[in-house]
């Protein structure tokens, strides 16, 4: 091998090679390695291979010559396959073939070194020979034939590669052997050999496809296609037809491959009758097997189609464009590539031979050619067409083709309108007169077929053939075959196809079914159905009828449904389909109810009727399930289709019970059980689902048995019905479980409930629970039960949400649930039983029926098995145990339906008739208030006006208007598509002019939560072409729209009371105001509506101007968003209300449904007078008023002008008297007052849902009401039962305000006040809460606490008695509630005067009189008194509590100071008694509670209301309790009572004057003379009259009693510092003094002065201390208490120096009683005297004061001191002149039975202080000495003292020397001589 690769690289070897013979052996060991090499796969590299490649070749072809070179053609060959063979010597010429081989095929620079070595030239040669010259031999073995292929093959293969390259095709030419082999071809094809045809023809087309322009020349040179085709036409004739399409396919290919280059050879091809050639061969060609000579055949052919492009220039044509053509057709864009027929000789070949020929598989190779053709460029169609017309032409002989043929036809014709989008009319009046001459059936049948594909393109053909009579013809032919109708053959296919064609021609073409219906073809086309291969064309043909006049469709279909037989199900079947497509347009719902097509499609389902029995019976027998279910299916889907959306059709639908029909028919249809009563419950092991029973139904495989598999089928049809889907489902095939298609329907029912249950078809509900009953079949009582539970639940689950419920409540659930399943409701065992009652209980709380109320009380289950224990427990007889049993039932059930089921305000609980809109589903929906006034002109015509009421309405209002509404918004919208609340929008329109005007608007917008309120004059128009705003122009001053924020008091999902009031002003303007639930959002000035709409200035007298309204969003401004909003109640007053009336309004809630005329709140009994009068209001509407009409109901009972307006509004003909509408009417309708609305109509189908409200809380009013309530609290026996009866008649009465008057009506508080007594033992703290919640305070924190019941309140919580005697301390939670309720900061003063009216004192005060009452009560009820005065004060109940108080005052003769109180609170059972600590106990107890109240911050009364209270006790009341007797605490606590009224200066004055005694006995008797008048029997006592009492006088005597108590003297210094009372820290007397001197007000001393009576009774006090001997001198408080008050008086006298009050007589004669000795005196008069100034001593003859006896007790020293001080201060400042000088009043002042020797002895002693102040005052500096501006009174005062001094000697009162008195006198003149000289000059000597 290594030599080998050396000798390749070595190339002086292949030149030795090349020169010498001698290395012929060498060249075969080349060989040999060469196949080393080969075998090696690549291991081995040649370095260049090239070079070997071309040495190899050169070394090939020097041995192909050397062995052709001189010998004759036959032994060249021969000696060329010795070469080639591997045997002998020879065997290197085909390994060098092999090598060449390998090497072609290696890279394109080595093939260019294989072409260069002269070797193609070569092989072509030895091809020739192989072709031409074949060797007779026999193959002795097979791998010598073998070897030869294998050589053939490398050599065709080389030769391949070398003549794909033009240098191949080059060096070819050179050797001039290509001619010969291709006329050799064309002349020797018959006497080739046959093993080397196929690669001769290889190998030419390969060098076809190669030509070069030289190639070209040298052909056409050389005449080669001539030459050819001669010899083509001599073997056409002789040779078989698939060889001679073999030699001249490869003729043509040269002429065709060479077009490109150059047209020379396609040239020569035509000039020698090359297409006669084609067209000879082609037609003998005719009746060859297609799989004989098809290659070649269909090469030719393939050629000859190229060969229609091949020309040199575009042919041109006219263009014939014959119209119509279709929309999308358009000549000049096809013009387009260069694929365009350019050669019509080559193309009139493939014509001629589809002409001549009717070989099938010819004439289909020549129409694939033209699709093709056209393919290439659509132009070709029209190229061809206008010139040589061959489709055209084709028509005319089609009929002769084979069928198959004429099918390829057809669809190439059919390509011409599919494809090319051409309408060909002169083709297709062709094929239109082959279908009338019918020449062969097959044809006129494929040809309609094609007609028919092209009808169903586009509809323009519809008119073709109907204007080309194509119509016409097919109903003429089928209007014959109709009569006929035949059975067999063709014809019945031709039938149907001419029917097909027929409903096609129909379809969506209303002209054509017209000419349908013309030619009276309507009875025939009906014949067709009873055809199954007719029905589906004639459907659809009466399917387009049904455009032009549905009531004939309908009649026809439901004659043929009603008419058929049980055994024709597929008729049905077909029927009920179309039916159900014709449906989906709501335009047929109409002519279905006109046609009877309910019944029509429910007397199927009673035709069935025992058609699902298992086993099967009859005809059934025959017909499986399957299809009858499938039949029910599309019968019931017949009935949803009808149904949905279409509320004419379900009024008529429900009105007529067809769902009680509906319900009879699927009962029995044999699955369902008919045979009797409920079978004995039994108890469930296991629950399955609904949807679960759904999935083992839809599974064949599960075990159930058929009936129950029909049942569960029936029931998913009517679930679907009931959610509106039915009709959009296809029919439920059963499903293996291993075939795992699809979801679970249990899975898909989960998926569902997570959506919105929105229920579509509330009476298909009803008939599953119609059903329900029957799901029973004898033997499986477990699985019936099972499912029966099943669907209930599943029920239950479809009124989940509060809409659903409120849907089945219109539908008459409630009646068919009591009617349908009995028995279950009667047995509390039975597994339906609770659920069934969930179902019940959760629709009654919305709407019931009073009589299905009714029946389900009187039909309530009782547990019979628990009668016997509970009898036993109790001890009562069955029938008791029994009664209280159902009563617990009734109770507990009612509850459930009459809870309220959202926490939302208290008197809003019960959800009010509404009307909701939703604007998620239209985008709009409104209420339409036709004619709210009609402005008449003075000549206008009063038929113009609508409404109702005499006289014109004018607007707008003169006095202004209001609008009241309540609503209630479940969702708002999206931000970025907000839809506004529009709560009124009026409207107006003045006659003879288009434009209408909104000139007043009420709307929230969520997006801001603002109220906009506007006056504006606003086109009323579409959004989308409103003008902004912005371009109004206002003249008036004020805005025309005004914007309130509403901030967070908008909640979704309560109820809200809207009020906007407009008070009219002057100038055309407002003022508007805006409330929600009674809290104003604002108030603005505005300008107030125009008198006329829009620019108008004025009217003329003919015309008149029509208002009208809208409530939410009209059509014109529709608006899809997510807002859902319902309206309650809504008013409109033509006055501004007031606040007052609003909120009335608002507290009577949205159930309210009246005009306002006899308004009467819940729980309050008072006058009923008219909030609005009757004239102002506009109208009100409310959804309980409601009912559904209809147009011409409203013209009848109305007039024609609404009923015009409302129909035009609906959109619906003004003489409808079908569709069913929602008219409101006006509640103010019957009124007095002008002209008015009739009330609203809902506009809008889906956008607008009714409700009208009837919980079974209103219901029971029609029953019995509270009465039933009372008598199931009668039949309690046990807790449980009492409490579930209470909390009954709580929500009732709370939720119902007709209950509760009726309550009231009948005296049920009272009735339940002595129910309650009899049962006290029943009584609990839940029940109490109860009592709480139906007074109206329960919710304390919440909501409100005002007391809303006064009956309630009145005879339940203030019949204390009745909760005294209940266990578990009632009554203390009772007190704490009450004390709550009182102290209220904000409902407080009202619960306290509601306290007031049901006299809740009395009743609290006569609680005291039970001897076994508790303190810790009696504390309580203190306290309720406390804040009921407080809350509410009179003095009626004042006046009260003082008489208890005077009947707690034990006799005189009881001296209560030694009673002890001390423990007296924790003796909770000591009784009242004279002698007991309790009553004192009591008395002070009420006695704080009169104290609180007077003294609380909470209460101020005025001067008046104090006077009043004061008066009504009178003066002598407070004094009871300040006797001597009377315990100290009591006194303390009633001298605070007294002094707080005195407190007041009026009050105090008249205290001291004197008041009348006995007032409080006698203002208690008030009231009780006629009584007591009938009642004595003896003559009357006579009258002694009355008598003053002078309070002070009194209280000073009671007082002296009781001057050991220190608070006693605090009160009267409070008194005196005009203080109100308060507790100092310390308790004893000084430090209490000090206390009250710094924390007294100051600012009242100012103002009104000190109070002398207090003063006077302070010194009273102290003198009968003072005058008391006494005992202990250093323990004892008659020493401390005197002198602390006179040293409180001297500070209070230093601090307020110039108060009157020190200069008042009263006071200082009371001062003089203190300094007065009453005592007698001891050592003459000079024991009076008290000898304390230098006058007294300094004189001669005089007595010493200081010799005199002391006064007994300390304190009368710091009396005669403070006496000294006043005396100084007044006779240095007060004028003798003036009357009453104190000087003069403390010297005359004595006791009444003072001898006249202490009277001398008093005044000696105050002369002698007067001498002793003069004396200091002359002598002193400073302070003592009298100023200048004094000067004058003080030489006046000595001159009046030496006056006095003069008459007391004279009287001898003066125990004094007079001596002594002349020389004091002496040194005061002189003294004073030159001061009085200069200051007194003036002064008259008798002065002096």
């Amino acid at each position: 091998m290594f030599s080998f690769i050396s000798l390749v690289c070595n190339k002086d070897y292949f030149c030795l090679a090349r020169n010498s013979r001698i290395e012929r052996q060498k060249l075969y060991e080349f060989t040999l390695g060469f196949q080393a090499w080969e075998q090696s796969a690549g291991a081995i590299v040649f370095p260049n291979i090239q070079l070997l490649a071309s040495e190899v070749s050169k070394l090939l072809t020097k041995e192909i010559k050397r062995n052709l070179n001189g010998k004759p053609a036959e032994e060249a060959r021969l000696a060329l396959e010795q070469l080639l063979q591997q045997k002998g010597e020879a065997e290197n010429g085909r390994l060098l073939l092999k090598s060449v081989y390998v090497l072609s095929q290696t890279d394109l620079r080595t093939m260019w070194n294989i072409i260069g070595s002269g070797l193609p030239a070569a092989l072509m040669q030895c091809l020739y020979l192989f072709f031409t010259f074949p060797l007779k031999k026999t193959s002795d073995d097979g791998e010598a034939s073998e070897d030869d292929t294998q050589t053939q093959e490398m050599l065709v293969k080389i030769m391949l590669n070398m003549y794909r390259e033009e240098q191949g095709v080059e060096e070819l030419l050179a050797a001039d052997k290509l001619q010969s082999l291709i006329i050799a071809t064309a002349s020797l094809w018959d006497q080739c050999s046959h093993s080397w045809k196929v690669p001769t023809g290889r190998v030419l087309r390969t060098i076809s496809k190669a030509q070069t322009k030289t190639s070209i020349v040298y052909l056409q040179a050389v005449d080669c296609i001539k030459i050819a085709i001669q010899n083509l036409f001599k073997l056409a004739d002789t040779l078989p037809a698939c060889d001679v399409c073999e030699a001249a396919s490869i003729v043509l290919c040269f002429v065709k491959d060479s077009y490109p280059i150059s047209s020379a050879l396609l040239t020569e091809f035509e000039d020698n009758d090359g297409y006669q050639l084609l067209l000879k061969i082609l037609l003998r060609c005719e009746g060859l097997q297609q799989n004989e000579g098809d290659p070649y055949l269909d090469e030719i052919l393939d050629m000859l189609t190229c060969l229609t492009t091949c020309g040199k220039t575009e042919l041109k044509v006219s263009g014939n464009i014959v119209h119509p053509q279709l929309p999308h057709f358009d000549f000049e864009r096809t013009r387009s590539s260069g694929m365009t027929v350019k050669n019509l000789q080559a193309f009139q070949v493939l014509q001629s031979i589809f002409q001549k020929s009717n070989d099938q598989y010819l004439c289909g190779r020549i129409l694939a050619a033209i699709g093709t053709i056209w393919a290439w460029d659509t132009v070709n169609f029209f190229l061809l067409e206008w010139t040589l017309q061959p489709i055209n032409q084709f028509t005319d002989i089609i009929h002769f083709k084979p069928h198959p043929v004429q099918v390829q036809f057809f669809r190439l014709m059919e390509s011409i309108v599919l494809d090319l989008s051409y309408v060909p009319h002169e083709i297709l009046k062709k094929v239109q007169y082959l279908i009338k001459e019918n020449i062969a059936p097959f044809c006129t049948l494929t040809a309609l077929r094609c007609l028919l594909n092209m009808t169903r393109k586009d509809l323009l053909f519809s008119d073709i053939f109907r204007d080309s009579g194509l119509l016409g013809l097919l109903l003429a032919l089928l209007r014959k075959q109709a009569k006929i109708l035949r059975k067999s053959g063709t014809e019945k296919e031709l039938n149907a196809v001419m029917l097909k064609m027929v409903a096609a021609l129909t379809a969506r073409s209303v002209r054509n079914t017209v000419v349908l219906k013309d030619y009276g073809m309507v009875p025939y086309i009906k014949i067709f159905l009873d055809d199954e291969c007719y029905r589906s064309a004639t459907l659809s043909i009466l399917e387009q009828l049904s455009v032009i006049n549905y009531e004939e469709y309908m009649s026809i279909i439901i004659g043929a449904l009603c008419s058929s037989t049980q055994g024709e199900l597929h008729l049905k079947l077909d029927l009920l389909k179309s039916l159900l497509r014709i449906l989906e347009s709501r335009k047929s719902h109409s002519a279905f109810r006109t046609c009877s097509g309910f019944n029509g499609l429910l007397s199927l389902l009673s035709d069935m009727e025992g058609a699902l029995q298992d086993p099967p019976s009859g005809l059934w027998t025959a017909i499986g399930q399957n299809c009858i279910l499938e039949l029910v299916f599309y019968t019931l889907q017949g009935i949803s289709a009808a149904l949905h959306l279409d509320p004419v059709n379900s009024y008529f639908f429900q009105r007529n019970g067809l769902f009680e029909k509906m319900a009879e028919d699927l009962g029995s249809l044999g699955c369902f059980w008919t045979q009797g009563q409920w079978q004995i419950p039994v108890t469930l092991e296991k629950t399955r689902t609904f949807a679960e029973f759904l999935d083992a139904a839809f599974c064949s495989s599960e075990p159930f048995p058929m009936w129950l598999k029909n049942c569960i089928w029936i029931l998913n049809f009517l679930d679907h019905m009931v959610k509106g889907t039915l009709h959009l489902k296809s029919y439920f095939k059963e499903r293996k479980p291993e075939m795992g298609e699809g979801e679970s329907y249990a899975s898909f029912s989960c998926r569902w409930e997570m959506g919105d249950c929105a229920i579509v078809n509330p009476g298909a509900l009803c008939v599953m629970v119609r059903l329900l009953p029957k799901l029973y079949k004898k033997g499986h009582s477990q699985l019936s039960q099972e499912i029966q539970c099943a669907v209930v639940d599943h029920i239950l689950f479809l009124v989940k949400s509060e809409k659903s419920r409120q849907v089945m409540c219109g539908s008459g659930l409630l009646s068919t649930v009591i009617t349908s399943c009995q028995d279950a409701f009667r047995n509390k065992s039975h597994p339906l039983h609770l659920p069934l009652t969930r179902v019940f209980e959760k629709l009654a709380s919305q709407a019931i029926e009073p009589d299905v109320l009714r029946y389900q009380i009187l039909m309530e289950p009782i547990c019979f098995s628990g009668c016997s224990a509970a009898s036993s427990l109790q001890g009562s007889s069955p029938w008791v145990s029994k009664g209280s049993a159902l009563a617990l039932q009734t109770a507990m059930s009612l509850i459930s339906m009459t809870s309220p089921r959202n926490f939302q305000l208290r008197s809003n609980a019960l959800a009010p008739s509404f009307v909701e809109f939703d604007m998620s589903m239209e985008g709009y929906g409104c209420l339409y208030l036709p004619t709210l006034a009609t402005v008449m002109g003075p000549s206008a015509e009063q038929s113009v006006s609508g409404g109702i009421g005499m006289g014109t309405r004018m607007f707008p209002p003169s006095g202004g208007l209001t609008l009241s509404c309540w609503f209630l918004v479940s969702k708002f919208g999206l931000v970025h598509n907000s839809h506004p609340l529009r709560f009124l929008t009026v409207v107006r329109h003045m006659s003879r002019t288009e434009q209408e005007f909104v000139c007043f608007s009420v709307n929230f917008f969520p997006q801001d939560l603002s109220l906009v309120i506007s006056t504006e004059e606003v086109e009323f128009q579409p959004l989308d072409i409103m003008e902004p705003e912005g371009e109004i122009i206002n003249p008036s001053p004020f805005p025309g729209q005004v914007q309130f924020g509403c901030g967070k008091l908008l909640v979704t999902g309560q109820w809200h009371h809207l009020t906007v009031t407009v008070a009219k002003e002057a100038k055309k303007n407002c003022i508007v105001s805006a409330y929600i639930n009674g809290q104003m959002l604002g108030s603005a000035k505005m300008q107030y509506l125009q008198p006329l709409p829009g620019s108008c200035i004025s009217m003329e007298p003919s015309s008149f101007i029509d208002v009208y309204g809208y409530i939410a969003t009209p059509r014109i401004w529709k608006q899809k968003s997510s807002l859902t909003w319902r309206l309650g109640p809504t008013y409109l007053f033509e006055e501004a209300i007031s606040v007052e009336t609003m909120e009335v309004i608002n507290k009577l809630g949205p159930r309210y449904c009246s005009n306002f005329q006899a308004v009467q709140l819940q729980g309050i009994d008072h006058n009923r007078t008219p909030l609005v009068a009757e004239e102002k209001i506009s109208f009100g509407i409310n959804a309980m008023c409601s009912s559904l009409t209809t147009v011409q109901d409203i013209k009848s009972s109305y007039n024609e002008v609404d009923g015009r307006l409302i129909a035009k509004e609906i959109g619906i003909s003004s003489r409808d008297s079908s569709t069913p509408i929602f008219l409101a009417k006006n509640i103010a309708g019957h009124l007095s007052g002008s002209l008015r609305t009739i009330g609203s109509v809902a506009v809008g189908q889906y956008g607008v849902r009714v409700f009208q409200s009837s919980p079974a809380a209103t219901s029971l009013n029609f029953i019995g009401g509270p009465a039933i309530l009372l008598g199931l609290i009668a039949m309690a026996r046990d807790d449980h039962t009492m409490y579930a009866a209470v909390k009954v008649l709580n929500s009732i009465l709370n939720s119902s305000p007709m209950s509760e008057k009726l309550m009231r009506h009948m005296h049920g508080y009272q009735l339940l006040t002595y129910l309650l007594k009899r049962k006290t033992q029943l009584l609990n703290n839940r029940i109490l809460q109860l009592m709480f919640s139906l007074v109206g305070t329960a919710e304390l924190g919440f909501e409100s606490s005002v007391i809303k019941n006064y009956s309630a309140f009145e005879y339940i919580l203030c019949n204390f008695e009745l909760w005294m005697k209940a266990p578990e301390n009632l009554d203390l939670a009772l007190f704490s509630h009450l004390v709550e309720i009182l102290q209220s900061s904000r409902d407080g003063c009202q619960n306290a005067a509601v306290a007031y009216q049901v006299q809740m004192v009395p009743k609290l005060i006569f609680l005291f009189n039970d001897p076994e009452i508790s303190n810790s009560r009696i504390t309580v009820a203190c306290t309720i008194l406390s804040h009921l005065l407080q809350g509410y004060f009179n003095t009626r109940d004042v006046l009260r509590i003082g008489l208890f108080l005077v009947y707690t005052l034990k006799p005189s003769s009881v001296d209560e100071n030694q009673i002890c109180l001390d423990g007296v609170a924790e003796m909770p059972s000591e009784a009242l008694s004279q002698t007991s600590g309790k009553t004192i106990w009591l008395r002070n107890q009420l006695l704080k509670t009169l104290l609180d109240v007077m003294l609380s911050d909470k209460l101020h009364l005025s001067s008046e209301e104090q006077e009043e209270t004061f008066l009504v006790l009178g003066s002598d009341w407070f004094l009871l309790f300040t006797q001597s007797y009377v315990h100290s605490s009591t006194v303390v606590l009633g001298i605070k009572l007294l002094l707080c009224f005195l407190q007041n200066r009026l009050l105090l004055n008249k205290f001291k004057e004197g008041i009348v005694a006995g007032r409080w006995l006698e203002n208690s008797s008030v009231g009780l003379s006629i009584l007591m008048d009938n009642l004595k029997t003896d003559p009357p006592v006579p009258d002694n009259g009355s008598f003053l009492i002078f309070g002070f006088s009194v209280l000073q005597r009671c007082l002296t009693d009781h001057v050991h108590i220190p608070e006693i003297y605090l009160l009267v210094a409070g008194l005196f510092l005009a203080t109100p009372q308060s507790e100092p820290p310390e308790k004893d007397l000084e430090s209490m003094l000090q206390w009250i001197l710094q924390h007294h007000l100051k600012e009242n001393v100012l103002k009104i002065g000190l109070c002398a009576e207090a003063a006077a009774l302070l010194l009273e006090m102290v003198r009968v201390t003072v005058d008391k001997p006494i005992a202990d001198a250093e323990a004892s408080w008659e020493i401390a208490y005197p002198g602390n008050v006179m040293q409180f008086l001297c500070l209070v006298y230093h601090s307020y120096t110039q108060d009157p009050v020190w200069h008042c007589p009263d006071f200082l004669k009371t001062l003089a009683m203190v300094a007065f000795h009453s005592g007698p005196p001891k050592g003459g008069s000079e024991g009076l005297l008290t000898p304390d100034g230098p006058a007294i001593a300094e004189g001669k003859g005089c007595v010493d004061p200081s010799s005199l006896p002391l006064l007994p007790h300390p304190a009368k020293k710091q009396v005669w001191d403070f006496v000294r001080v006043l005396l100084m201060d007044s006779l240095l400042s007060i004028p003798a002149n003036k009357q009453g000088h104190p000087l003069e009043l403390i010297l005359e002042a004595s006791p009444e039975d003072a001898t006249s020797e202490q009277k001398r002895h008093f005044q000696t002693k105050v002369l002698l202080s007067a001498m002793d102040i003069f004396s200091v005052t002359s002598q002193g500096e400073g302070k003592t000495r009298p100023r200048e501006s004094t000067a004058p009174v003080y030489m006046m005062n000595i001159a009046y003292f030496a006056q006095k001094l003069v008459e007391k000697l004279n009287s001898r009162m003066f125990a004094a020397d007079t001596k002594q008195i002349l020389i004091f006198t002496s040194k005061q003149i002189m003294g004073k001589a030159p001061f009085l000289k200069r200051k007194f000059s003036s002064v008259p000597c008798t002065a002096v």
